[in-house]
């Protein structure tokens, strides 16, 4: 069996001068978690927060070399990964394809696949698209919380009603380069115009299920059903208020989202002061102190989806490194085990187990 999670935001954490080899307190990833967890590889999401902007300031190809301020942080995170791969080989290696990644495997190594989360990153040039998939990304998330160039997020204002002009030609390229399309955090309107424009597959790499969770980020039957009619996958995200809709009401009536964001803002905006580092930690802490969902609440999640499109179309995208608060159980990737462990509880086989912790990702790969 191999363990793929499909949406981690380790970049981030790396920019913070997170020392992956360490175990490291508070932290959802690093090398000896994954490996307590049995994981044997994660997409390394590079995330390009909104307000870096999306290119939109010059033409179509315009000055790629200099790229926007979304693609040189974007090329920052990327240069930092791959400086952490080098620094620890004996422990990690690059995946690129599902072959790289059994090799991997095999040699004891865990495999760093890359995505790109927001293609504000490629801005408005298929020649950035080139670079990143040269240097290893295999899917672009198209937007994340604003509308940017290609398509509408479900936390914007509907600039384009769907996906522009501009995402139709991207993607076109994107299935002629084998960069997969992720649609999670993109309008219900813009993963409708994706499917319709896109021959090949589709993948929401961490959302969820609405039916379960009325969340604007989780994704109704009907979608899931046309994202699985795409041959694609739908990664079920373990969030807390994707999973349970009473969570999500009292967590943002509580203020904490908002209290502990502006805490993390402090530590992002300096990351070497150990007094922003430990008033983080202590922030965690509160949440974790939360009475939360249960990992059976998000197994919950995944049966919903494999009961509407079969098990093939079915995989985990943890979201970890990038979400404040867990589930209570699953506060960090060593727990993973727990996830498969309810799934025996219910009767699921082996072999479905083996589909939905990884085989079916890597399927696409």
């Amino acid at each position: 069996m191999f363990v793929l999670d499909s949406h981690c935001d380790t970049p981030s954490q790396i920019h913070r001068l997170r020392d992956l080899r360490k175990d490291n307190p508070r932290a959802q990833v690093d090398f000896p978690k994954l490996k307590r967890g049995g994981v044997d590889g994660a997409f390394f999401a590079i995330y390009v927060p909104a307000s870096l902007g999306d290119g939109s300031e010059g033409s179509v190809g315009s000055d790629v070399k200099k790229g926007s301020a979304a693609t040189e942080y974007a090329r920052t995170l990327l240069h930092e990964v791959r400086a952490c791969i080098d620094a620890n080989s004996d422990i990690a290696a690059l995946a690129t394809n599902a072959s790289e990644a059994l090799r991997n495997q095999s040699a004891g190594l865990f495999s760093i696949f890359l995505g790109i989360e927001n293609a504000s990153a490629v801005g408005n040039s298929t020649e950035l698209l080139r670079e990143f998939r040269d240097a290893g990304v295999r899917y672009v998330t198209l937007t994340h919380s604003a509308d940017n160039l290609v398509c509408d997020s479900c936390s914007g204002r509907g600039r384009w009603g769907g996906l522009s002009a501009w995402g139709r030609e991207l993607l076109r390229e994107m299935e002629r380069l084998g960069v997969l399309p992720d649609v999670s955090h993109a309008s219900d309107e813009s993963i409708r115009d994706v499917l319709r424009c896109c021959d090949g597959p589709v993948v929401a790499t961490h959302s969820s299920c609405r039916k379960l969770a009325d969340h604007r980020r989780n994704l109704s039957d009907g979608l899931i059903r046309d994202i699985a009619r795409s041959g694609g996958c739908i990664q079920l995200n373990p969030y807390p208020p994707f999973v349970d809709s009473a969570f999500a009401a009292r967590f943002a009536a509580s203020g904490l989202d908002s209290w502990a964001d502006s805490i993390e803002e402090a530590f992002i905006a300096d990351p070497s002061s150990a007094h922003a580092r430990e008033a983080w930690f202590s922030a965690l802490a509160r949440l974790e102190e939360m009475s939360r969902p249960s990992v059976s609440a998000f197994v919950d999640h995944i049966e919903h989806a494999v009961d509407l499109v079969g098990v093939e179309h079915v995989g985990i995208g943890t979201d970890f490194d990038g979400i404040s608060i867990t589930l209570d159980g699953l506060e960090d990737v060593s727990h993973f085990p727990l996830i498969f462990s309810e799934l025996r509880k219910r009767g699921v086989s082996g072999s479905d187990i083996a589909a939905i912790a990884g085989g079916n990702f890597l399927r696409l790969l």
